[in-house]
C-alpha cells in the first residue's frame, strides 16, 4: 500500500505529557484515549516511513491500562500499521516481543512505578531505545496532523509461558530459600510462572494484579515498601528477598537480614559473576552510583563506566561500548550477557540466584564484604524549570575556578578527601537532584554543607528540599 500523508485532524498534548524517557499523565486529566490515539499514529507514521509495518502492543496492570489500549490500537491501525497485541504483563514482556517477534518497534502501556490514577507509554523503535527527540517529534507529528492514513490490522497472541521459558534458559543456579513481592503489579503472573520453575522454596507476596494497589505502592526503591518482604524473609528464615515495581522493570532486593541491597551494591553482586566469563569487560553505572561500586568494578579487572541517569540513554550507552552489564541506582539492571540489554526484573531476579551461585557465597555475606559507607538518598530541590540547567552551569563554573576534582557526565560530581557529592537537573521534573556518599557521619556532613554552599551562591535554599 502506498502511504499517504494527507492533513488531518491535529492534536496537541498536554504539555507535561512529553517527558525525556517516556510520556506520561494523569488519566482522565492530561491523558486521555484521545492522546493514546494520536500517539498510537504518529509512531506508527513514523515505523511506516522506516520501513515497517507491525508494532507489539502490552500494556500494564492499571485500571485505565486497556481503555488506552483500545485507543493506542486504533491509532497505530489508522495509519495502516499492524498492530501486535502481546495483552497484560510487565514492561520486560513487551521488550521481548519487540526483540523476537516479526515486529518493527513496541509500545507499553504503563505507569510504571506512580500512583494509581497515572499512565502512559514507553516505546522501542526498530529496536532500540525512543526517548529524547524522539517523543518531541511525536509532539510535533500530532500538532501538526502529520500522520499517514490507511488500514492496519489487529492480531492477539499469549507470549506469557514464551517469556518465562527464555527467563530460565540456560538457568545454573542452586537451589535458594526466596521471598518474592511482586507489589500488586504487571510481573505478577510471570513470577508465580517463573518461581514453579526454579529450584529451592519460594514464598510470594502480592502477585494479583491490581491497579488499586491494596497492599503497598509498587516502587521497590523506597525503603518503607519493602516492609512485607522484610516481615517475610524475618519470619521464614528465607535466604534473601525480591520486590519488584509497577511494571516489573526494575527490581529491589533485600538479604537475610533484612538489609536493602540498592540497585549499586546489587551491580556490585552481577559485575562479580559477568566480569567471570567477561574478563576487562566495560560495566556502566549512572551518576549517582556509589564509588564503591566503580572502585570494585575496578579491582576484579573490569572497566567501570560513570554514565547519564536515564535508562534509555545507559540502554544506548551499552550498545555503543559492547557492555554486557550495566545498572541505575533506581534499580533498573540491564542484561546483555546471554539476553538483550534491556531492563528487567524478573530476569535480574533469576541471575541474583546464579550470582550466589556462581560466587559460592550467600546473598547475605555478599552484602557484608562490601565496604561500609554513610550516604544520602535522593535529595530533590524545587526549582524554576528555566532555571535548573543554568544553575548547574553556575555551579560547574565555581567548581572548576577552585580546582575541584569533577566528573562533568551528567551534572556535577564532585570528588573530594571526603568522598562525593553530586548536583544535577532532572530531565523528568522542575528540580535539581542531589547525592553525597562518605566514609563517616561527619565528612558526610561536610559534602553536605558543600552542597548547600553552592546551592545558596544560586539563590536556592536548602529548606527547599522536596523529599526523594
Amino acid at each position: 500500500m502506498t502511504a499517504v500523508s494527507e492533513p488531518v485532524a491535529a492534536h496537541v498534548f498536554h504539555p507535561t505529557m512529553l517527558r525525556e524517557y517516556d510520556i506520561r499523565g494523569i488519566v482522565g486529566d492530561t491523558l486521555t484515549a484521545d492522546d493514546a490515539r494520536a500517539i498510537g499514529r504518529s509512531f506508527a507514521t513514523l515505523i511506516r516511513r522506516a520501513g515497517g509495518r507491525r508494532i507489539a502492543v502490552g500494556y500494564d496492570g492499571r485500571l485505565s491500562s486497556p481503555m488506552l489500549e483500545e485507543a493506542l490500537v486504533e491509532g497505530i491501525n489508522a495509519a495502516g500499521v499492524d498492530a501486535l497485541r502481546v495483552g497484560l504483563g510487565p514492561t520486560p514482556m513487551l521488550y521481548y516481543a519487540a526483540s523476537t517477534e516479526d515486529v518493527d518497534g513496541g509500545i507499553q502501556i504503563t505507569g510504571s512505578h506512580n500512583p494509581p490514577d497515572y499512565n502512559g507509554f514507553k516505546m522501542v523503535f526498530q529496536g532500540r531505545p525512543f526517548f529524547g527527540a524522539d517523543i518531541r517529534r511525536i509532539g510535533e507529528m500530532a500538532a501538526a496532523g502529520d500522520w499517514d492514513s490507511g488500514e492496519g490490522t489487529a492480531q492477539s497472541i499469549d507470549i506469557v509461558d514464551a517469556y518465562v521459558d527464555r527467563l530460565v534458559e540456560g538457568f545454573a543456579g542452586g537451589a535458594f530459600r526466596i521471598g518474592w513481592d511482586a507489589g500488586n503489579g504487571a510481573a505478577g503472573t510471570v513470577i508465580e510462572k517463573l518461581t514453579a520453575r526454579l529450584p529451592g522454596e519460594h514464598h510470594l507476596l502480592f502477585t494479583t494484579i491490581d491497579g488499586h494497589f491494596p497492599n503497598h505502592h509498587p516502587d521497590p526503591t523506597v525503603e518503607a515498601n519493602l516492609a512485607d518482604l522484610r516481615k517475610l524473609v524475618a519470619e521464614r528464615s528465607l535466604d534473601f528477598g525480591v520486590a519488584f515495581d509497577g511494571d516489573g522493570d526494575r527490581i529491589g532486593a533485600i538479604d537475610g537480614q533484612g538489609r536493602v541491597i540498592w540497585g549499586d551494591q546489587l551491580l556490585q553482586i552481577y559485575a562479580a559473576a559477568v566480569l567471570r566469563e567477561h574478563p576487562g569487560a566495560t560495566i556502566i553505572a549512572d551518576v549517582k552510583a556509589s564509588q564503591a561500586l566503580f572502585d570494585r568494578v575496578a579491582e576484579l579487572g573490569g572497566t567501570p563506566l560513570m554514565w547519564k541517569t536515564g535508562h534509555s540513554l545507559i540502554k544506548a550507552k551499552m550498545k555503543e561500548t559492547g557492555s554486557p552489564l550495566a545498572g541505575e541506582m533506581s534499580g533498573h539492571i540491564f542484561f546483555a550477557d546471554r539476553y538483550y540489554g534491556y531492563d528487567d526484573a524478573p530476569y535480574a531476579a533469576v541471575r541474583l540466584i546464579e550470582a550466589a551461585t556462581k560466587l559460592g557465597r550467600s546473598v547475605t555475606e555478599l552484602r557484608d564484604a562490601m565496604p561500609a559507607m554513610v550516604n544520602t538518598p535522593e535529595l530533590r530541590f524545587q526549582v524554576d524549570e528555566a532555571r535548573k540547567f543554568a544553575i548547574v552551569d553556575e555551579v560547574l563554573d565555581r567548581l572548576t575556578a577552585a580546582g575541584a576534582q569533577v566528573d562533568r557526565t551528567d551534572g556535577a560530581r564532585v570528588l573530594t578527601d571526603d568522598g562525593w557529592w553530586l548536583l544535577r537537573a532532572s530531565n523528568t521534573q522542575d528540580v535539581l537532584v542531589a547525592r553525597a556518599e562518605a566514609r563517616d557521619e561527619a565528612a558526610l556532613a561536610r559534602l553536605l554543607a558543600a552542597i548547600d554552599d553552592q546551592l545558596a551562591q544560586s539563590g536556592v535554599e536548602r529548606g527547599e528540599s522536596v523529599g526523594h
